[in-house]
């Protein structure tokens, strides 16, 4: 998930990134007025063969973009929840597998809240990671106005790998080595963030999946097949900000899900040996 405000460029980097790997890619525009049925897809009756065939959503993809989901009803967003978990489509009792690899990805605005509704506990725990764009500093700004004159530079993209290929680097990054210390030392920083003090929901078991994971796929954007205690360090606000729940009086008290990861991983004790 990407929570930014507007005009940073969310949407055109996802676009982007699909561009680059060759894969087939869409998007959804979330509203109100979206069904359930526009994402997955529906059954229609054919008179022909008098019976119902099943016409897929745009899920059926391998990179979707659920544009500013938080604008969609919260029973749209929970027909996302099996797509997001279990990588299928149910309907009329049948069960459809979407294409491989597959990606959801979303962007929301921070401080448009009118005619939105929030994303459920149970559905942002399903997002591996949450990252903000940011204002780009003057330089990348002035590049961007040049690049822009020439036309849309997303359009000019070119293929530099292969829905096959990403599936060959998933199995890849399996096999990156994670020691048992920096187990210990990455899982408890999990279970911390359901015993801190200002914390009333803390990461889930599927977050210390997904935190596995994700460092696992940092280290190999790296180039090693190994983890570093600074990779957990570097991932931890990105996969765990966006799964912790704050008390009323912690907010209250101005105190942020990102300032209670920092004491949490300054407090965490780093293995002296982590690699073996």
């Amino acid at each position: 998930m990407i929570e930014d405000v507007p005009g940073t460029g969310k949407t055109q980097l996802i676009k982007a990134m699909a561009k680059s790997m060759s894969g087939e890619y869409r998007r959804i525009q979330c509203n109100p007025d979206i069904l359930p049925s526009d994402i997955t897809g529906v059954s229609v009756f054919h008179p022909h063969e008098e019976r119902f065939v099943f016409r897929p959503g745009p899920v059926m993809t391998n990179i979707l973009l659920a544009d500013e989901i938080n604008r969609a009803t919260t029973k749209t967003q929970s027909a996302l929840l099996e797509v997001m978990e279990e990588r299928s489509v149910t309907a009329d009792g049948h069960t459809y597998e979407l294409p491989h690899p597959f990606m959801l990805c979303a962007t929301q605005n921070p401080i448009d809240f009118e005619g939105t509704y929030m994303l459920p506990e149970a559905q942002l725990d399903r997002f591996m990671m949450k990252i903000a764009m940011g204002y780009p500093d003057a330089a990348t700004e002035k590049t961007m106005l040049l690049f822009h004159a020439k036309g849309q530079p997303a359009d000019q993209l070119h293929a530099v790998t292969t829905m096959d290929e990403i599936a060959k680097i998933q199995e890849e990054i399996r096999d990156v080595y994670l020691s048992d210390a920096l187990g210990d030392y990455l899982l408890g920083i999990v279970r911390r963030t359901r015993e801190h003090e200002a914390v009333l929901l803390g990461a889930s078991p599927r977050a210390s999946l997904a935190f596995v994971m994700a460092v696992k796929a940092y280290a190999f954007l790296q180039e090693r097949d190994y983890v570093i205690p600074d990779d957990i360090k570097t991932l931890a606000p990105y996969v765990l900000g966006h799964r912790i729940l704050l008390r009323p009086e912690a907010r209250l008290g101005s105190m942020s899900a990102l300032q209670v990861l920092q004491q949490i991983i300054k407090q965490a004790q780093v293995p002296i040996s982590s690699v073996g």
